[in-house]
C-alpha cells in the first residue's frame, strides 16, 4: 500500500523526521557512505510484513525491505545489498569496507549453519563491521527470552568488529534525555557486551515502525558514513570509533542498560583521522 503523502515529511537538508540532526551535518560535509558496501541479512521473501512510513508515504513492506530502506536512507551513497537469511551460503565480502547488518537470532548453535558460522568467523577476524539488533525481549543480550537464547548473539560477544544495538524511545538530547524503549534488550553485566553496545532512537510514533532492527539499520548507516570519511580505516577501527557515544542524552545512564551510550555520528566523525 502506497500513499501520496507522508506523516514524516522530508526536512530542508534532505533528512527525515526520524533521523538524528547529525545525519544532515554529515551529508553537508560530504560523507554519505560512498564507497562502502552494506549487506542487509534479513527476511526478503516471507509473507509477513507491515505498513510504515520512513518519509515516502505509507507503504507495506517485508521486514528486510524496511531495514534496507532505513540503512540506505541514512547512508544514500552506500551500496546496499539484500541477502535473505534462508540462503545458507557463506558470507561474501566485497572490495573495500563492508558493513553487515543482522536483525535476527538463532535458537540453535551457529556451528550447524553455514552462513552464520561464516559471519562469526568474519567478525572474529575483523573482516567487516557487524551491526546486530540486540533483540526485543526486554532482557540482557546474553540471557534467555521466553525460554530461548540467541546463539548468534552469544558467538558475536567479544568479537572485535561486532556491535549490538538497542533501541531508545526517540533520539535524545542533553535537554530532553531519552530512555531505552520498553521492548529493547539491554547490555547487561558482561563488560564485553557493554563495550560494543550502542543505542539509537527509534521514532516509532512518526514512522509506525518499531524494534531494535530499525535501530541496528541506523547504526549500519552510521558505519557506512564513517567509512566514507576514514577511507583507509579497518572495520575494527570503524567499530571502535562508533563507540565514542554520548551518555549525556540518556535518562539515568548506566553501562548495564545502555552500554557505551547513544551513538553519536558527530563525535565519531570529529577527528581528522583515526587509529
Amino acid at each position: 500500500m502506497d500513499g501520496s503523502s507522508s506523516r514524516c515529511p522530508q526536512n530542508a537538508d534532505g533528512t527525515f523526521c526520524w533521523m538524528s540532526p547529525d545525519v544532515g551535518a554529515a551529508w553537508a560535509s560530504g560523507y554519505n557512505g560512498s564507497g562502502v558496501s552494506v549487506t542487509i541479512i534479513d527476511d526478503f521473501t516471507g509473507n509477513m510484513g507491515q505498513v510504515g512510513d520512513l518519509g515516502h508515504g505509507s507503504q507495506w513492506r517485508r521486514h528486510g525491505q524496511w531495514v534496507a530502506q532505513a540503512a540506505g536512507m541514512v547512508a544514500p551513497g552506500a551500496n546496499i545489498t539484500e541477502l535473505d537469511y534462508s540462503e545458507q551460503v557463506p558470507l561474501t565480502l566485497k572490495q573495500g569496507l563492508n558493513v553487515i547488518n543482522l536483525r535476527y537470532g538463532l535458537e540453535e548453535p551457529v556451528s550447524g549453519y553455514r552462513l552464520e558460522q561464516s559471519i562469526v568467523d568474519a567478525a572474529r577476524a575483523g573482516a567487516a563491521v557487524f551491526t546486530k539488533a540486540a533483540g526485543n525481549g526486554s532482557v540482557a543480550v546474553d540471557t534467555l527470552a521466553d525460554g530461548d537464547i540467541d546463539f548468534l548473539a552469544l558467538d558475536l560477544i567479544g568479537k572485535q568488529s561486532a556491535i549490538f544495538v538497542g533501541a531508545l524511545e526517540r533520539n535524545g538530547t542533553p535537554e530532553n534525555k531519552a530512555k531505552l524503549a520498553s521492548y529493547s534488550n539491554y547490555a547487561g553485566s558482561d563488560s564485553e557486551v557493554q563495550n560494543h553496545f550502542l543505542t539509537v532512537g527509534v521514532e516509532s510514533d512518526k514512522t509506525g515502525l518499531t524494534g531494535t532492527s530499525v535501530a541496528a539499520s541506523v547504526v549500519a548507516g552510521y558505519a557506512a558514513i564513517l567509512g566514507s570519511k576514514f577511507t583507509s580505516a579497518t572495520p575494527t577501527q570503524i567499530t571502535n570509533q562508533l563507540d565514542t557515544a554520548r551518555t549525556d542524552t540518556l535518562v539515568n545512564y548506566d553501562a548495564a542498560t545502555y552500554g557505551r551510550g547513544e551513538a553519536s555520528l558527530s563525535r565519531a566523525l570529529a577527528p581528522v583521522s583515526i587509529r
